[in-house]
């Protein structure tokens, strides 16, 4: 699968940006030319716009998959109710919309199961990750810490989280697991989410990284990550209502 995203600024005017119809014609075209493709599997908006109204990205994206160079359209950091407004005014003009959310999600970042993960539920979508391993803070960084490689961008959450850093990975040894693939099986575990954006350096990471699907995590130790990394209760408003 092929995707591309729009939304940062490309030039200096108000449509040379976000979610004008001329910026996500624009856009879409030069990721093909780039790509040296003629379609996109998945065009995704990086962010919502609040400026834009729907009726003016809906028709964008429409005319592309008329013209053969996108199938299916996807979003990226939306909350829930843009999920749904995205959702309704699409139904109104005989669109499907979206098939997918790009979402941060790891053990140590869980916000989106309040409102984001039951709308892509309540929507058919599917759910993308990234940040699955929280910028490498649960991808074994006290083990790499021990054998003299330090992080310098994550050093102060590590000295913030160590102890639960430290039970963390203890539990990964447990478990005979790598840490970094003890975080990805928990996200695959999450019935919502549809796969995880991996990024591995090296063919070893890469290695790693594919046991994962292959990774069976039991209900004692979902139980144990649930205590170490707490979620903010399940969805709204039941997280934090009767």
């Amino acid at each position: 699968m092929i995707a591309s995203k729009v939304y940062t600024n490309a030039g200096p005017w108000p449509n040379d940006g976000k979610l004008s119809a001329r910026h996500i014609k624009m856009e879409c075209e030069a990721s093909l030319r780039r790509l040296q493709i003629d379609c996109l599997d998945l065009y995704q908006m990086h962010h919502i716009d609040r400026a834009t109204p729907w009726e003016e990205i809906w028709e964008a994206m429409e005319q592309l998959r008329r013209e053969g160079k996108i199938i299916y359209c996807g979003s990226s950091n939306f909350a829930g109710w843009h999920l749904a407004r995205a959702q309704e005014r699409a139904e109104k003009r005989n669109f499907f919309g979206l098939v997918s959310e790009q979402s941060i999600y790891n053990l140590n970042t869980r916000a989106i199961e309040l409102e984001v993960i039951p709308a892509c539920q309540g929507y058919g979508l599917g759910l993308i990750i990234w940040s699955p391993l929280a910028g490498g803070l649960l991808g074994g960084v006290l083990r790499k810490e021990k054998a003299g490689a330090r992080s310098e961008r994550l050093e102060a959450q590590v000295e913030k989280m160590r102890p639960q850093l430290e039970a963390y990975e203890n539990l990964a040894k447990e478990l005979n697991i790598h840490p970094a693939n003890l975080g990805l099986a928990w996200l695959l575990h999450q019935p919502a989410v549809t796969a995880p954006i991996i990024g591995p350096r090296t063919i070893e990471q890469l290695d790693c990284a594919l046991e994962v699907p292959d990774i069976k995590l039991g209900e004692e130790t979902l139980k144990k990550l649930d205590i170490l990394f707490p979620g903010p209760g399940g969805a709204a408003p039941e997280a934090y209502a009767w």
